[in-house]
């Protein structure tokens, strides 16, 4: 494997730094012309190596890609632990989740700084630093990183037309999500791939239950206005990273086909 390009960035607008791992495809360095479309992605920590991931367990998407040859630029950006549920949601959560979850907490708030953030100082940087072709960005997420994905494509349409959302927690800001959705035009957005397990939060559970009725309206009302959107239910599969990582070709479904 080669090694992972990373770097501190200081945000001015979220008032933090962290850091952004950026994997360069094999064929980056046999070309000083080629181009390349770019992936972002949340939870960068838990997007290339088992030794970097919170939990142990990452996607594996250094050693998927190399072995698959597909030709793309992945800009993986760590969560700040502390800040993670503020700023992969949009608004601040709503007492429906909280009861559903047991957790009297609030939470969120952030998510539009926070894509602010990846638009106007981490984009510009990527685009300045690397060749990748300007217009063909995807963004991808899992969990509350499903959410604040949904949010981007909704803000920025002609910035991110790709979108790929794995075990999507919308429930936090279920209505508000909606209603953004209603309200924008996505008709520049090409794709979006959404899913979810059936066990999230347990088999048998309400919250599991809830978690796959979330999905199937957040599903419907995007296949409205964005006819190449898919939706899949899997049997069985849980909220970890052991499952995620089963369903990462669907990262670069759009890549291969193209």
């Amino acid at each position: 494997m080669v090694d992972l390009e990373a770097f501190q960035m200081v945000s001015s607008i979220l008032k933090n730094n962290r850091l952004v791992r950026v994997y360069l495809p094999k064929s980056y360095s046999k070309s000083e012309s080629k181009r390349y479309p770019v992936l972002y992605m949340h939870d960068g920590q838990n997007v290339f190596r088992d030794k970097d991931a919170i939990g142990g367990v990452s996607l594996g998407l250094e050693e998927y890609v190399e072995k698959n040859d597909i030709d793309v630029i992945i800009v993986a950006i760590d969560q700040v632990v502390e800040e993670r549920k503020n700023e992969y949601c949009p608004w601040v959560s709503r007492e429906f989740v909280r009861e559903l979850t047991g957790n009297s907490d609030s939470y969120g708030g952030k998510g539009k700084q926070y894509i602010e953030f990846i638009v106007h100082e981490l984009k510009p940087t990527i685009d300045s630093n690397f060749r990748t072709i300007n217009d063909n960005s995807l963004l991808a997420g899992i969990s509350l990183g499903g959410l604040i994905t949904i949010y981007a494509a909704c803000k920025y349409p002609h910035i991110f037309r790709t979108i790929i959302c794995l075990s999507s927690s919308f429930l936090s800001n279920q209505e508000e999500i909606e209603k953004l959705i209603d309200d924008s035009d996505l008709t520049l957005i090409e794709s979006i791939y959404l899913d979810c397990g059936t066990n999230e939060a347990g088999e048998g559970t309400q919250l599991s239950d809830e978690f796959i009725k979330s999905n199937q309206i957040i599903y419907r009302k995007l296949k409205d206005k964005i006819p190449n959107t898919r939706f899949v239910v899997i049997p069985d599969a849980e909220h970890s990273y052991s499952f995620f990582k089963r369903r990462k070709r669907e990262l670069f479904l759009s890549l291969q086909k193209k």
